[in-house]
């Protein structure tokens, strides 16, 4: 990992979401064979980034009723291989040994199917059929643009596998919408970057919330946060918040990044105004908020997922930076 190259990493999202767009429209290699697999259940398993993103996604497939499980590939209880079942097994760098070790109970059924950005690795000699990210070279060996691609391109397996597919989509259009307000965050950012990264340098860490639908957001976020400067920070789904995190907020000089959108934004925000939290509102004017950051696009839930983490990316980078570690 050399994380003095997130930055860089984090200037190509732009123009990769663009030609992942451009090969969305015609059709990402591999996708034709899908199909064929007659798949009336997917199991999908990731670990970290993609497991976040394919929690978003298959979401969004089961409101429609559709049969998709993610499943950490950690998990020891796995359903068996079935004629039924296709099997979709998301890493990036193809090489996560937790993702290998659960597709071996699967390899040789003809429905394994591999997503990652290197087709080349471990994970991909072992699918039967391979469908890339097309993320580039991620230099730091952070997830970013890989994490981004992971939304589209399992988007597009799983209509493909079972058929049918939600209205919202992490489609060609939604992809090219994020690399538009990706765009504007990054000439904005010296603008926005210095009051928000010294709102949320609390003494005990950093909290993000967001709404079930866009999760990812938070979890993407505390990620970047632990794993580019390395400090403390925890996500929440904002309804599950005053659950599980709200009683932190009596003790703690808490600070929050609040991805706003959530039907549930009122309940966590009431709670941290009696007590006094902090807070930066992220795509949406939330009372209370010490800073609001919007961007074009950013109450369109697919666009937002692959757009509002930047925040978290670009401050995690300023943190590094700012503190002089380069932590492998």
């Amino acid at each position: 990992m050399d994380t003095a190259a997130f930055r860089a990493d984090l200037d190509l999202i732009p123009s990769t979401l663009e030609r992942l767009a451009d090969a969305l429209d015609d059709g990402l290699p591999g996708l034709e064979r899908l199909a064929m697999l007659g798949a009336a259940r997917v199991l999908v398993l990731g670990m970290g980034s993609s497991r976040y993103a394919a929690d978003v996604v298959a979401r969004r497939y089961r409101s429609v009723g559709a049969n998709v499980v993610v499943e950490l590939a950690s998990a020891e209880l796995l359903p068996p291989a079935a004629p039924d079942l296709a099997v979709v097994a998301v890493s990036a760098t193809g090489g996560s040994v937790e993702v290998l070790r659960a597709v071996e109970r699967y390899r040789g059924t003809g429905r394994l199917v591999a997503v990652t950005n290197r087709p080349d690795s471990e994970l991909g000699r072992l699918a039967d059929i391979v469908v890339p990210l097309l993320a580039g070279v991620e230099a730091s060996g952070v997830a970013s643009r890989t994490f981004r691609a992971t939304f589209a391109v399992l988007d597009a397996v799983l209509e493909e596998l079972l058929g049918t597919a939600p209205a919202q989509r992490f489609d060609a259009a939604a992809v090219r919408g994020a690399a538009t307000a990706n765009a504007v965050l990054l000439a904005m950012a010296d603008d926005w970057m210095p009051p928000l990264a010294d709102l949320l340098a609390g003494p005990m860490g950093t909290w993000s919330l967001a709404p079930a639908e866009r999760a990812s957001s938070a979890q993407q976020s505390a990620l970047m946060i632990r794993e580019v400067p390395r400090r403390s920070a925890f996500a929440s789904e904002t309804g599950d918040w005053s659950h599980v995190d709200v009683y932190l907020t009596k003790t703690q000089d808490y600070r929050a990044l609040v991805f706003a959108g959530s039907t549930w934004d009122a309940q966590a925000l009431d709670w941290m105004a009696q007590r006094g939290s902090r807070f930066a509102s992220i795509g949406r004017e939330l009372p209370g908020a010490e800073l609001v950051l919007r961007f074009p696009g950013d109450t369109d839930d697919s666009v937002a997922a692959l757009t509002e983490l930047l925040v978290a990316e670009l401050v995690a980078d300023h943190w590094l930076r700012t503190s002089g570690e380069g932590t492998p």
